[in-house]
């Protein structure tokens, strides 16, 4: 009675989700005013009352019948925005989504009992597999805590995302498919494909109803390793994912028409609970510098990776880790999770297997062997040069900064997030003169199914803040007191913007539904300050926390001229990772990671000479 007891009153990874608020839509004022604001610090004063005028218009004419189109929208949905931010953001983009949209991140074991070391590969990636594989279960049985901000559940729904879960390119638009059940929902796929030398093979993760060990899992990985250490490299399907989208969905469907059995072995890999990539190459890694772990996990070999997959996990033949997620499905908090959690398990392991080394009869890998011509391997080498043309590009500076960290910030009373957005701010005012138009997420996981909205960092109040540290006639206090005015902006607009009080997602529905509804586009999405302070995806700096853990992950930037700028914090030290495009010649990420840590001192110095 007492075990049914607290069987009853333990949480289900998934029990709130139909008692989670619904997605509100913010008052159209509070939002036109919200978005006048951000414009300020790229305009000149006739520009501004320009798109004041602009504003005012739309608030009073087009905006508002707009506005009330979506409230009826919002009437029958949970979340009035999901399925068009999918599709905007993600599943309409026809650029390469391999390079351009996922995410990647090394796996930290490096930083501890798993430093690079040739030879581990294999055994490593066993042990790897296994901790993964009992994260699958644990989700499957929803026996992952719910996760909540004080009390409150956040939604959960993204985790489902996570396992058996692959875009499919459309000639215009792609899709998601998610195969992904839990044990009360029925049976879902078992099984892991594996890349490997261009080739792709598939097996079963569960054995008479249990997971296969370690030792099951090396001997697997030892046999596709074998065979094709031994034998000619495959015809490298997987290097089509990397394509731009519509040529790959026509790529694809050539393929199909091949032979009708390539699309059941297409489908082995879409089901399949995440895809496993062996990789030749060994990149540096050490706790204060792994750009190059980034760069190869971007960047390397695409006839290894399944782009299209929600997670391909990444091994190299030194004994790093990482993944490479496609960002459609998810976002990456859940991928944080996962790595932590199999962190943690390594860190309690000390990185092995105390378990049975006991092997069972298990059936070995089965190959996936494509029915291949011409044409397709034509495609093939195409996608590949393609792919290492555009990676090749690709800059990344990853650093760790450690004279200090969240400690620090906190005894000053800083919000470190609050803390590393405005030196962000500051180092790219220094390094190109003017104010730099920046996007930070903000999760909105207190409604059903939402995201993310959007955090303009580029206030008036940091800017000034900017402005006054450049300028040698301000005082120490007078340079601390704009400071502390551009923090307490700063954490409030990230306040509203988590509790659906954004404006960049209620402005995306007012133009969605105007096109929708074939009525022409607003003047307010044609002024250039739209686009100028970032609307429109055209942020120059692209940034995100990755959390508070020892995770850390890297996206391109958002547009040519810009920065992507990832990082995540612990208690005596910041972890960063910029990227750059190396053929922009104002973009460098090292020099803007310098200038950042520049900043970092300076913060601190201001707070604790302006106490003296």
């Amino acid at each position: 009675m007492e075990n049914q007891l607290t069987k009853s009153v333990e949480e289900r990874t998934f029990q709130y989700q139909d008692s989670l608020p619904s997605l509100p839509v913010p008052s159209l004022e509070e939002s036109l005013k919200k978005y006048l604001e951000s414009v300020k610090p790229f305009a000149n004063e006739d520009e501004y009352k320009k798109t004041e005028e602009i504003v005012q218009k739309f608030q009073e004419g087009a905006g508002k019948r707009l506005h009330q189109k979506l409230l009826e929208r919002a009437k029958g949905k949970r979340n009035w925005l999901e399925e068009w931010w999918l599709n905007v953001a993600y599943l309409d983009v026809r650029i390469p989504s391999q390079l351009n949209v996922n995410f990647v991140g090394p796996c930290p074991h490096f930083e501890h009992y798993w430093p690079a070391r040739e030879g581990t590969q294999l055994e490593r990636g066993s042990i790897m597999l296994w901790h993964n594989l009992n994260y699958w279960q644990l989700l499957r049985r929803e026996k992952l805590p719910v996760h909540k901000s004080g009390n409150t559940p956040l939604d959960m729904n993204q985790f489902r995302m996570l396992f058996s879960t692959c875009k499919v390119p459309g000639i215009t638009r792609d899709s998601i498919m998610n195969y992904f059940k839990t044990e009360s929902e029925g049976h879902c796929p078992t099984h892991i494909a594996v890349l490997c030398r261009g080739r792709a093979f598939v097996f079963d993760v569960l054995h008479e109803g249990c997971l296969i060990t370690p030792p099951e899992l090396l001997r697997q990985l030892t046999y596709i390793h074998k065979k094709c250490s031994n034998e000619p490299v495959g015809p490298s399907i997987a290097a089509l994912t990397s394509e731009e989208r519509t040529r790959w969905a026509k790529a694809r469907e050539y393929l199909i028409g091949l032979d009708p059995e390539n699309l059941t072995l297409l489908e082995k890999i879409q089901t399949s609970l995440f895809v496993y990539s062996i990789e030749d190459t060994s990149p540096h890694a050490t706790p204060e510098e792994y750009s190059q772990v980034f760069e190869m996990l971007l960047g390397g070999d695409p006839s290894v990776r399944w782009g299209d997959k929600s997670y391909n996990l990444i091994s190299f033949a030194n004994g790093i880790f990482g993944c490479c997620c496609d960002h459609a499905p998810y976002d990456a908090m859940v991928m944080v999770n996962i790595a932590h959690y199999v962190d943690e398990r390594i860190l309690e392991t000390e990185g092995r297997w105390k378990g049975s080394e006991k092997v069972r009869d298990i059936p070995l890998p089965e190959e996936l062997v494509f029915t291949v011509d011409e044409k397709i391997l034509n495609d093939v080498s195409q996608a590949k040069a393609q792919h290492l043309k555009a990676a090749s590009d690709l800059q990344i500076a990853a650093s760790t900064f450690t004279s200090f960290g969240k400690k620090l910030t906190k005894e000053e009373a800083l919000h470190p997030d609050t803390f590393i957005q405005l030196a962000l701010q500051l180092a790219y005012y220094r390094l190109h003169g003017r104010p730099g138009c920046c996007y930070e997420t903000a999760m909105t996981r207190y409604f059903y199914h939402g995201r993310t909205e959007t955090v303009r960092p580029c206030t008036v109040e940091a800017v000034r803040w900017c402005q006054s540290m450049q300028d040698p006639s301000a005082s120490l206090l007078e340079r601390q007191q704009k400071m502390l005015e551009a923090f307490a902006k700063h954490n409030k607009m990230m306040k509203d913007c988590s509790h659906g009080k954004g404006f960049d997602r209620h402005l995306l529905g007012l133009l969605l539904i105007a096109k929708e509804e074939g009525l022409p586009v607003p003047e307010l999405f044609e002024d250039p300050l739209f686009s100028r302070s970032g609307g429109g995806g055209n942020f120059v700096l692209s940034t995100s926390l990755v959390g508070y853990l020892r995770v850390q992950g890297v996206v391109v930037p958002m547009v040519h001229n810009g920065y992507g700028f990832f990082y995540h914090i612990r208690d005596d030290r910041f972890v960063v990772a910029c990227s750059s495009w190396r053929s922009c010649p104002e973009t460098d990420a090292e020099k803007l990671v310098q200038m950042i840590f520049h900043a970092f001192h300076d913060m601190i110095q201001l707070m604790n000479t302006a106490h003296l």
